[in-house]
C-alpha cells in the first residue's frame, strides 16, 4: 500500500514539474501579486504576531518576497525555514530522520535582501548566521535532535506560509517529497502539546499557482503523517478556508 503511494506521489510530482516549467515568468509574477494581495486581506493574517514564511524559488512557485516585506515592515516577527542534518535517535524505531528543518528568526529587511540563494536558488541563512538565531522551538540554533526531546520553551508561530507542488480542495497538499513540513509540524505539534494543556497549532496557509491545483474530482494521494492545510490562497484570487 505504502508502495503503490509513493508511486502515485512520484507520478503527480512528474506531472506537476513538467507543468510548473510551462508557466510563463509574467504569468507568476502576477499571480504572485494577486495571492499576496488576499493573504494580506486576511484578518488571521493581520493579526498574526509571530509568522513562518518559505522563501521562494526564482521560478515554479508564487514568490514570498512581498510578504516578508510586509511582515517586517507591520512589526510581525518572521521565521524562515532552514535544512540541517542532526543526530539520529538511536533508540527510536523507525529510524528518526537525519535532516530536518527548523524554522529560524530573521531580524530585518536587510538581512534578508542579503540571503545568499542556495543550490536551488532560495535565499538561505549562512551557519554562521544561524548559530545566532532565534528558534521557534526556543533557544538560539538548530536543534540538535530530531525528536525535540531537550526542547525547552518555544516562540509560538500564529501563521504558516507554506509551499507545495499540488494542492486539492479538499486541503491536501503534495511536498516537493523530502517530508520536511510534515516532520516540522509533526514536531512542533509534540513540542506545543508538552508546554501547554490546550495545544494551539498555527493557522497553516498554502500559497498556490492556479496551475498548482487539482480538478475538484482530483485528490492527492496522501499517508497518515501528511498534515493538511487549513487555508489555500490561489493566483486567481481564490481563497479556499477549511473549517478547523
Amino acid at each position: 500500500m505504502m508502495a503503490s503511494l509513493q508511486t502515485a506521489k512520484k507520478d503527480l510530482r512528474r506531472k506537476m514539474r513538467d507543468a510548473l516549467q510551462r508557466i510563463p515568468t509574467d504569468s507568476i509574477i502576477n499571480q504572485s501579486q494577486i495571492a499576496t494581495n488576499r493573504l494580506f486581506s486576511l484578518t488571521e493574517y493581520q493579526n498574526a504576531k509571530r509568522i513562518g514564511v518559505y522563501l521562494s524559488m526564482p521560478s515554479g512557485e508564487l514568490s514570498t518576497t512581498a510578504i516578508v516585506h510586509d511582515a517586517l515592515s507591520t512589526g510581525k516577527e518572521v521565521f524562515i525555514p532552514y535544512i540541517h542534518s542532526v543526530e539520529p535517535v538511536s533508540s527510536s524505531t523507525p529510524p528518526q530522520k537525519t535532516s530536518i528543518m527548523d524554522m529560524l528568526a530573521l531580524e530585518s529587511v536587510d538581512e534578508f535582501t542579503s540571503l545568499i540563494p542556495d543550490k536551488w536558488g532560495i535565499p538561505s541563512l549562512t551557519k554562521t548566521q544561524v548559530a545566532s538565531k532565534r528558534n521557534c522551538f526556543g533557544g538560539i540554533g538548530v536543534t540538535s535532535q530530531s525528536d525535540d526531546s531537550s526542547t525547552q520553551g518555544s516562540y509560538d508561530l500564529d501563521l504558516i506560509v507554506m509551499p507545495g507542488m499540488a494542492f486539492d480542495e479538499g486541503f491536501r497538499r503534495l511536498g516537493h517529497g523530502k517530508g520536511y513540513y510534515d516532520h516540522f509540524l509533526t514536531r512542533y505539534s509534540k513540542a506545543t502539546e508538552k508546554q501547554t494543556a490546550t495545544p494551539k497549532m498555527p493557522l497553516l496557509v498554502a500559497l498556490a499557482l492556479r496551475e498548482q491545483m487539482l480538478s475538484a474530482t482530483d485528490q492527492i494521494p496522501v499517508a497518515n503523517h501528511d498534515w493538511p492545510v487549513d487555508v489555500v490562497v490561489i493566483g486567481d484570487n481564490r481563497c479556499l478556508v477549511r473549517q478547523r
